[in-house]
């Protein structure tokens, strides 16, 4: 920058002018010459330093510019994010809803089940009351009547409907099973399962029959039979079994012991397509 002059030849001018006017000592000479110069060094720092401020100003301007633009780009990204928020709140309200509404649905069906399985439980220990008072005169002969996993068993041991080695229902035996039916006469929806234990004890002289599979399989057909051909009970319900020696109530080895496991099971469950009918839709 071009340093102005104007001051210090004005202050020069007046002192020349005074000169010739007034005569100065050369001590007040020198005074005016130290003022003369003193004042050009503090105009030369005056511009300095306005130098100094005009680049301040400057990179502020150029900073104000600056934070400009990074406001408007913030501004940008700041209205793209609530357009974002408001399209996302609108897409969580309608997935709530629909949450909200399977929620509902399932906890409706979650309630019908409980009704049918509580229906079932109360109509299982009825039907097990039913039982144990029809039979009660054959529990001396090793007849038992028990809920498990919510099917009735009735557990009739060998000796109440077969003679040793023997699948011919003995009269004894026909009379329980007599008194069974009466009762399952009543029931309607019910599945009946006939399963034919043995002991491990081998089977010998027993013509056809090779081994206990065979033995615990024809004595459950021979129960299932009388059931359908004599009492009449529909053959749709009924399913026979033989499990041989491998499902004993006990492991001991004595003769009681064997005697126990030497028996016919007839489950009796209730049949579940209403329950499956409402899982399913599920």
């Amino acid at each position: 920058m071009i340093k102005n002059t104007f001051v210090p030849s004005l202050f020069v001018a007046s002192v020349i002018g005074l000169s010739s006017c007034v005569a100065l000592s050369k001590k007040d000479y020198k005074k005016l010459i130290g003022e003369r110069d003193s004042l050009q060094n503090a105009l030369v720092n005056c511009f300095t330093h306005g130098d100094s401020l005009m680049a301040v100003a400057n990179k502020l301007k150029g900073d104000t510019s600056n934070l400009g633009d990074q406001l408007r780009l913030s501004q940008e990204q700041n209205d793209q994010l609530f357009k974002d928020y408001s399209a996302l709140r609108n897409n969580s309200s309608g997935e709530i809803k629909k949450l909200s509404s399977d929620l509902a649905a399932r906890e409706k069906n979650l309630r019908e089940v409980e009704v049918i399985l509580k229906s079932r439980e109360e109509a299982t220990n009825a039907l097990r009351e039913k039982l144990s008072k029809a039979l009660l005169g054959f529990q001396e002969s090793g007849l038992t009547v028990s809920v498990k996993d919510g099917k009735v068993y009735v557990s009739l041991t060998d000796k109440l409907l077969f003679d040793t080695g023997s699948i011919v229902i003995d009269s004894k035996g026909k009379e329980a099973l007599d008194e069974l039916a009466k009762v399952l006469k009543t029931q309607m929806d019910i599945n009946i399962l006939v399963e034919g234990h043995t002991d491990n004890a081998r089977v010998r002289n027993l013509g056809q029959i090779k081994d206990n599979w065979d033995l615990s399989v024809l004595r459950a057909t021979s129960v299932v039979r009388y059931l359908t051909e004599v009492q009449k009970l529909e053959p749709i319900k009924l399913e026979a079994a033989g499990r041989g020696e491998f499902m004993p109530i006990t492991q001991e080895s004595t003769a009681e012991a064997k005697s126990k496991n030497r028996r016919i099971e007839i489950i009796i469950s209730p049949k579940l397509d209403e329950l499956y009918n409402l899982l399913q839709k599920n």
